[in-house]
This record gives C-alpha cells, sequence and structure tokens, in this order.
C-alpha cells in the first residue's frame, strides 16, 4: 500500500503538471467520483503546489444519479445555478479535470428514453461549456482512476482485490508513470504523434478510404483541415494534454461526405451501457442505418440525440500496435480503448480541426463541414486487417495504414 501511495502522487501530479499544466494563480475544477477521495486530495494537493488560486471539487455518484434517472418526475429541469457556474468557469478560462471511474455498466437495466431525455437537458445546459471545451479557449483533460466494480469487467477471472490491484497498475502503464520522468516521456511521446500530423498536414487529403472485413467506408475531409496529436495549446497559450492516455492522430471530416459501411471492432461504454456489435451506414454523411448486438436501443437513442447526433465529428488513427492494444484488454472505457484502435465520433467536431475554426460562430462551422451537436461519442473500427488511404483531389491514393500499422 505505501508504494501505490507513491504511485498514486506521482500520477496526480501528472495529471495536474502534464495534464493541465496548472499554472500560478489558476482555478481548476476537478470532476471525480466519490469513491476516489485518496486521489482527489492529492490532486488538490499538487494544484496548490503548483500555484492554484482555488480547486473546486465536484462529486460525482452513479448511484445516485441512477436513482435520479429512474425515479424523478422531471428529467429536464437543470437548476440556473448550475448553468451560471459554467459561465463563471468559461469567463475565468479555469482549466477543467475530468477523473472517470464509472462502472462500465451503470445503468444497466434503466430506460433508456429516460437516459436520453436526461442526457438532451444535460447536453443544451452543457453546450456553452462543451463549446469553449472544444475551441480550447481552456486548458482540460480526461484520465482515469481504477474502481472495483469497473476493474471486474476488465478482469473477470480475477478476485476484486486483486482485479482492482491489476487496472491500477494497468492506468499507470498507460500513462507512463513507469518511466523514469513521466513528464518528460509525454513530451516525447507528444513529438511523436505531432511528426504523424505533420505528415499528414503536408497532404491535405481530399478524403480517407477505409477497408476492412464488414467495413468500406470513404470519408470526406474538410478544405483546410488540421491534424492534431496528443498535446493542445488553449487560448492563452498555455501546453495540455487533454486525454491521458492517448495515441491519436485524429481531425475532423466533411459531416456531408461519408458514405459506405462499417463495423466497430470494440465495444462501447455509453450512458452506462456496454453495447457491442456495432454497425453502421452512411450516405451522404449521415447514418441512416445502425445495429448492435447489445445495447441497440440506446445506440439508436444517441443518434436521435440532434441532428448532429447523425453524422461524424472526428477521424482518428491509432496504429495497432499501440501499447494499449497490446495489453490485449478490453477497458470498456472509451478513453482506453479508443487508444487502442482507429476510432470515429459520433456528433460534434472540434473547431481547432481546421484553420481559423476557433474564430467561427457555430453556422460558419457548419458552413465549412464541421458537425455541430450535443454529443460526442467516440467508437473503434480499427483492427489489424484495416488499411487506410488518402485520397487526393487529383484522385491520388496515398497510404496512410497498412495492416493496421502506420505505412509511412
Amino acid at each position: 500500500m505505501d508504494n501505490f501511495s507513491k504511485q498514486l502522487a506521482r500520477y496526480a501530479d501528472l495529471i495536474v503538471a502534464t495534464g493541465v499544466s496548472v499554472k500560478k494563480g489558476q482555478t481548476i475544477v476537478l470532476n471525480i467520483g466519490i469513491d476516489q477521495v485518496e486521489l482527489a486530495h492529492l490532486i488538490v494537493k499538487s494544484a496548490y503546489l503548483h500555484g492554484a488560486k482555488e480547486v473546486l471539487v465536484k462529486w460525482q455518484d452513479d448511484i445516485i444519479t441512477r436513482l435520479f434517472i429512474e425515479n424523478t418526475t422531471d428529467l429536464k429541469t437543470i437548476r440556473p445555478s448550475v448553468i451560471l457556474e459554467n459561465d463563471e468557469i468559461i469567463a475565468e478560462k479555469a482549466s477543467r479535470i475530468s477523473v472517470v471511474s464509472s462502472d462500465p455498466a451503470a445503468f444497466a437495466g434503466v430506460d433508456s428514453q429516460r437516459i436520453k431525455e436526461r442526457q438532451q437537458a444535460v447536453g443544451q445546459a452543457m453546450h456553452k461549456l462543451r463549446q469553449a471545451t472544444q475551441n480550447n479557449d481552456l486548458s482540460w483533460t480526461v484520465v482515469a482512476a481504477a474502481s472495483p466494480e469497473w476493474a471486474k469487467k476488465v478482469f473477470p477471472e480475477l478476485s476484486e482485490e486483486d482485479a482492482h490491484e491489476a487496472l491500477w497498475q494497468a492506468i499507470f502503464r498507460s500513462v507512463r508513470l513507469n518511466s523514469d520522468d513521466p513528464n518528460l516521456a509525454w513530451q516525447k511521446h507528444h513529438e511523436f504523434l505531432a511528426q504523424k500530423a505533420a505528415w499528414l498536414n503536408q497532404y491535405q487529403f481530399d478524403a480517407l478510404h477505409y477497408q476492412a472485413p464488414g467495413t468500406d467506408l470513404m470519408i470526406g475531409l474538410p478544405k483546410n483541415h488540421l491534424w492534431e496529436g496528443a498535446g493542445a495549446i488553449n487560448s492563452q497559450g498555455q501546453s495540455f494534454m487533454p486525454n491521458m492516455p492517448t495515441e491519436e492522430v485524429f481531425t475532423a471530416p466533411d459531416a456531408k461526405r461519408v458514405d459506405g459501411y462499417i463495423s466497430a471492432t470494440k465495444p462501447l461504454s455509453y450512458a452506462g451501457t456496454i453495447i457491442e456489435g456495432m454497425q453502421f451506414q452512411f450516405k451522404a454523411g449521415e447514418i441512416i442505418s445502425c445495429s448492435a448486438d447489445s445495447g441497440e436501443a440506446v445506440l439508436k437513442d444517441l443518434i436521435q440525440t440532434d441532428e448532429g447526433a447523425k453524422r461524424l465529428g472526428e477521424v482518428a488513427l491509432v496504429p495497432h500496435s499501440s501499447p494499449i492494444s497490446q495489453s490485449g484488454l478490453i477497458f470498456f472505457n472509451t478513453l482506453f480503448d479508443e487508444n487502442a484502435s482507429n476510432h470515429l465520433a459520433i456528433g460534434a467536431a472540434y473547431s481547432f480541426s481546421i484553420k481559423g475554426g476557433t474564430e467561427m460562430n457555430e453556422a460558419e462551422l457548419s458552413v465549412n463541414g464541421l458537425n455541430r451537436s450535443q454529443v460526442h461519442v467516440d467508437f473503434m473500427v480499427g483492427s489489424a486487417e484495416m488499411s487506410i488511404d488518402g485520397i487526393l483531389t487529383d484522385g491520388q491514393h496515398i497510404p496512410i495504414f497498412r495492416n493496421g500499422e502506420w505505412a509511412f
């Protein structure tokens, strides 16, 4: 336990120093589960040591949330104080740390229509804050912490105690915590992914062609799109790491130019439900049909959230040989599983994925091909059998992926 406490303190410092790169005088908003008190204390302590002015802790409890969704007589109302606080966070450009630790099946069996209704209300209330986050107006990071319930999903063959320990160690490995200097290791990783993004940006591909068993999909790309790697820079010029772990290079698709079909290769944990065996058919950018072996009702409710939920907002490239993929684990958590596999996202595009996008309003982003939506949900499509070509405006095909790996 003494060694674990040291690891956890090191992890908290990595989250603060590299995740959001806390600077003197900043306000930090920490969203974290009630099962992660020790980590919360360590993050708060590290943030103050790095000069934070204030750390606001927002505790989350899946059991209370489930009881509310199942029993409330009013799923649509969001208290004005919540929206006011979001406005204050945006105005202050507070840095946001989100720690995910939920049971992937926390809301299994809950009426999908009630989940949808509540998520729509929350989505509308969070719209401005989500926009500010997607614009990188403020620093933000999403990281993970092990909970016993989640651990048993990942390691069902182990005892609860052993599974919990195994998941913590898998998280620590995934964020390079076992390196001599984790912060330096992340800087080198950022530089590697930035090189991949630079290669892709020099071509300005008109489209991408995905081919694999169960997949034949053409994804158009908007003019002046930008590929990004691991790190990001906020509107004040400060660097941060949006996701830890991350292995992806990503951009936005043209929301109206996606045609063909694609099959998911890993389960998706969404709205407390595990969705497996997903398949999608696209025409002129829109999902015209979808199915799933399990969780299909939740999936279909997701794509009905708004008009943008029927289209894509992100294309991300991750080699099959990524460390998370090679671990052989299914985490039932998108933060991890998306970094084991090429993936796409249903819903909103990041405005920084197009040149000048952060200066555009919603209508201008839409005109330039970037999808707008209340939701942004990644699903995994990559495999060792996937090939991807970049297609130039003259029709020339340039190999990007072959057999699940970078072709350059």
